[in-house]
């Protein structure tokens, strides 16, 4: 299993020791692994890739394969204390739908995803006119699995108008370090953005 990245530790710093957590696309397992041994924490992982679920059951992991596009219907309001989605909202059909699921059947949400609004894409749209593509952002127009890129002011926007809370944010880079340029200018200098929220 991998190192932990960066992202998962600052996600794992806003996670209460004991708590019941779900991952949702929880790739190979290494979040809720590092979170089990480290904070004793008991977690469930919704995967869709037959080889992560493989990796996740040999490291431990309690996995059930799920496609995300298909809802949370299958768990009860609530039994979750924390619900993550790392690096998959963009991805999804219902961006909207599936944040309300999380805190359906969670307490907290916490989510991340590349920020559209960064000044690499706004140049390349500005001065090239093509859709943007960075080292956050790889594939081209017509290959890439993100369908709902947004930056932090529509995703805020979007959380506004759900009545959800945002209890913290943090963005970083592409090597997942903030520094004071992404603390002051969070929307055009940040590449990957950290969001932990709740019902209001």
């Amino acid at each position: 299993m991998s190192e932990l990245r960066p992202d998962l530790q600052i996600i794992s710093e806003w996670i209460t020791p004991g708590s019941r957590v779900m991952d949702l696309g929880c790739g190979d397992g290494t979040l809720l692994k590092h979170l089990n041994d480290t904070l004793k924490v008991k977690g469930y992982g919704l995967e869709i890739d037959i080889d992560n679920i493989v990796q996740c059951i040999q490291s431990g992991v309690n996995v059930i394969q799920a496609d995300l596009d298909e809802g949370l219907s299958d768990f009860e309001g609530a039994p979750f204390d924390f619900v993550v989605m790392t690096q998959a909202l963009q991805a999804v059909k219902h961006p909207d739908r599936l944040l309300n699921e999380m805190l359906r059947v969670g307490h907290e949400g916490i989510v991340t995803f590349p920020n559209f609004g960064h000044i690499s894409s706004r140049l390349q749209l500005a001065f090239g006119g093509h859709m943007p593509v960075t080292k956050i952002l790889p594939s081209e127009w017509y290959n890439t699995p993100n369908i709902h890129l947004c930056t932090l002011t529509d995703f805020e926007h979007l959380c506004r108008n759900n009545g959800i809370h945002i209890i913290e944010r943090t963005v970083v880079d592409r090597s997942h370090k903030a520094g004071l340029g992404m603390r002051l200018l969070p929307n055009l200098l940040g590449e990957i953005a950290i969001y932990r929220f709740k019902r209001k």
